[in-house]
């Protein structure tokens, strides 16, 4: 870091002396010892640099550092001739060292080309600017000086080849110019100090073919290409220069093509001019030339096309092919199934769908869902029948296309892919169980996205009703048509006030005083009259106006608790139960809205309770965490149709409960001994172990409700206590039990 800015003040006492050197006068003896103590000093700087970067491939900063010396040398040798011997010899031996310089530069250069590698449309790139840019150099250098140059043999060569490494020099360049991709300063240093000398040599010896100049004019460049050679190796980011592949970067862009075009039209232009087009050397070398442009360019162009199809065949592929499972994609799926479809079969279709999936990368992470995606789509490719196509159509969505098969070999097919998928799936330290429901869709006679939407209906039928596979019928169509105008309607009670809170009460045993009330909702409909809730919380819950339904009936029941406390005092019921669905849990903030109904209410949290069901915390995640939020508020947790859901027992370790609400079915049978009893009986024990309150629901009878109280339970609801009502009757009934 300490040399960081030495390059800087390498260029500006560079370009400083370059200008002192211009100003004194030509010849003198002055200016030639300035000339030379530049081109010593570059060559120091490029020796410094190696000792003070130390490159990762110093052999290209080695060999520029030859050349550099080398031409150097000959500078010094000229001077000698020149200042000591008073002899100008041509050739001399500074001509040696001048011309020796060139194959240490060219290597170097060539070093810089093969870092930066490129593909065979590079090269032609390349071979098209150097081919126009050779052709004006070949017409307006290297002929015209091949063709003035001296008498004898050796004068002869040594003037043509000063021109023809200027043409080598010339290719490299632009091969560095089209290669593309992002240089370092440093390289980028490298070729502007190419292209001076290349500026340099061209002037030198165009000057006295052309005009009567002196050939000082072109010392400056010849000293500012030293130089620039001296910076980049001086720059820091030449100890890390490196290449690579710059095929991506280096694209055909409208630069590149307007290069490409102006070196085309070189050719033709040239015969413009009148010392090229009435010289028959000239005419031949411009046929020669476009000749060459010509077939370079259809080369690229061949080149082009063949890039495209390339690249339009792995978008095909890339297209047709999942990337996460290898299966077919949904376009893959969708076309195959169309020409099944055209060719006048009768497809069969499995669209599956993962139960659950969701929570797996929620609580353990996407990187872990795919892998589990990835299992269970091997699984399905090996499950299905030769010439079926498996798919991945969405992100937890597969679907099977049976070109031609019929409704029964469709069933037997899913009860197949359905056992294969049912294993636990062993992923992250975990053995997940993540569920399947298939819906199942076919014949002549619909388009692939109309089969695809039937399948897809019965497959959401087959989740609700938990069946492991569904068949599409008309009545599934009807019944989501009864769905969505249903919905519209519950967003129209919504805003106009239709629906009602009743409350059922919970009586205390053997005081039979009310001490708790569940919210019930009811809508009365304008023309249909009173709606149940069993036809519009599923359509609710579906269409998510559940959670501003929901939202509504805990405002309401803890607005009207309050009330009670303030108009009957100790009389009032101790809580409210308020249900609460799983999209409500969901939601992340749902304990802050509870929060704000118990606020604007007034009603302390002790007084609030809520009841979820198993199914609605089974799966965990944010349902749990909300459950412990609400706890921390103060809020009651009650677990309602307790025993009858997927893992009871393990919920009580995880969800935070207070009240244990034992199912109806329990109840119904608890006057009779046996079975009913057993399980009411341990229900109930596992709630006193556990420090809970059991609250035994659907009581209908005197004698459910005393054989109850036998076997321990003190909190009742049901009919027999009193039917749901916007205001319910709180004075303590009588002799509802007989108390022994």
């Amino acid at each position: 870091m300490r040399h960081g800015r030495l390059w800087i003040w390498w260029l500006v006492a560079g370009v400083a002396a370059t200008a002192v050197h211009y100003v004194l006068p030509e010849g003198s003896l002055v200016a030639s010892v300035v000339y030379d103590v530049i081109g010593v000093a570059t060559a120091v700087g490029i020796l410094l640099a190696l000792r003070l970067h130390r490159p990762e491939r110093p052999a290209m900063w080695r060999w520029m550092a030859a050349g550099q010396i080398t031409f150097v040398i000959g500078d010094l040798v000229y001077e000698y001739y020149e200042n000591i011997l008073h002899r100008s010899p041509y050739p001399s031996v500074a001509d040696v060292f001048y011309l020796g310089s060139y194959p240490m530069l060219v290597v170097g250069l060539l070093l810089l080309v093969r870092r930066r590698k490129g593909g065979t449309g590079d090269l032609i790139d390349a071979a098209i600017v150097a081919t126009g840019l050779g052709l004006v150099f070949w017409l307006f250098v290297l002929y015209p000086v091949a063709a003035t140059s001296g008498t004898s043999t050796i004068e002869h060569i040594t003037t043509v080849a000063y021109p023809a490494a200027d043409a080598l020099l010339l290719a490299l360049l632009a091969r560095l110019f089209t290669g593309g991709g992002a240089r370092s300063a440093s390289a980028r240093l490298l070729v502007a100090g190419a292209v001076f000398m290349l500026v340099a040599d061209s002037a030198f010896s165009v000057l006295p073919l052309y005009t009567s100049a002196s050939t000082h004019l072109a010392d400056p460049i010849f000293l500012l290409s030293y130089i620039l050679w001296s910076v980049a190796a001086l720059h820091p980011s030449m100890a890390a220069e490196r290449g690579g592949d710059v095929r991506a970067a280096a694209r055909v862009g409208p630069s590149r093509l307007l290069l490409f075009g102006a070196c085309s039209l070189l050719a033709p232009a040239l015969l413009l001019v009148p010392r090229i087009g009435g010289d028959p050397v000239g005419r031949i070398s411009v046929a020669i030339g476009a000749g060459a442009l010509v077939l370079l360019v259809i080369a690229r162009m061949s080149g082009f096309v063949l890039e495209v199809r390339r690249q339009s065949a792995e978008l095909t592929r890339a297209a047709m092919q999942d990337p996460l499972t290898g299966l077919a994609s949904r376009r893959c799926f969708e076309s195959t199934l169309d020409d099944a479809l055209t060719a006048g079969g009768r497809p069969q279709i499995a669209l599956l769908g993962l139960n659950g999936f969701k929570n797996v990368n929620d609580e353990l992470g996407r990187p872990v869902g795919d892998r589990v995606l990835s299992s269970l789509a091997a699984r399905l490719a090996e499950a299905v029948p030769a010439g079926a196509l498996a798919a991945r159509i969405g992100g937890d969505e597969f679907a099977v296309l049976l070109a031609s098969a019929d409704a029964d070999q469709a069933r037997t097919v899913a009860a197949a892919l359905a056992h294969a998928l049912s294993a636990p799936v062993a992923e992250g330290g975990h053995e997940l169980y993540v569920g399947v429901a298939i819906g199942l869709a076919g014949g002549a006679g619909v388009t692939p996205v109309e089969m695809l939407r039937q399948a897809e209906s019965a497959m959401y039928a087959a989740k609700q009703t938990g069946e492991p596979v569904r068949r599409w019928t008309p009545a599934l169509d009807e019944r989501a048509g009864e769905f969505v105008r249903l919905g519209a309607e519950i967003r129209a009670a919504l805003d106009n006030d239709q629906f009602r809170v009743v409350y059922q009460p919970i009586v205390e045993l053997p005081s039979a005083r009310v001490a708790a009330v569940e919210a019930l909702v009811r809508w009365e409909h304008p023309v249909r009259g009173l709606v149940s809730p069993a036809a519009f919380i599923p359509v609710a819950e579906r269409n998510g106006l559940i959670v501003e339904l929901g939202e509504w009936i805990l405002r309401t029941a803890c607005h009207r608790l309050a009330g009670w406390r303030v108009e009957l005092g100790p009389a009032a019921p101790d809580r409210v139960s308020v249900n609460v669905s799983a999209r409500q849990l969901a939601r992340p903030h749902f304990a802050a809205t509870v929060a704000a109904a118990l606020a604007d209410s007034g009603l302390p949290a002790s007084c609030l309770a809520v009841e979820v069901t198993e199914t609605a915390v089974f799966e965990g995640g944010q349902a749990v965490v909300a459950l412990h939020e609400l706890r921390a508020l103060g809020v009651r947790i009650a677990l309602d149709d307790f025993g009858t859901g997927h893992s009871s027992l393990g919920l009580l370790q995880t969800v935070p409960v207070d009240i244990l609400k034992v199912d109806k079915s329990f109840v119904d049978n608890v006057t009779e001994a046996g079975r009913p009893t057993v399980i009411a009986d341990a229900l109930y024990q596992v709630s006193a172990g556990l420090g809970l309150l059991a609250v035994a629901e659907g009581v209908e009878t005197a004698d459910q409700a005393e054989a109850l109280h036998r076997l321990g339970y003190r909190y009742l609801q049901g009919y027999h206590f009193g039917r749901p009502v916007a205001e319910p009757e709180f004075a303590p009934a009588t002799a509802v039990v007989a108390v022994a």
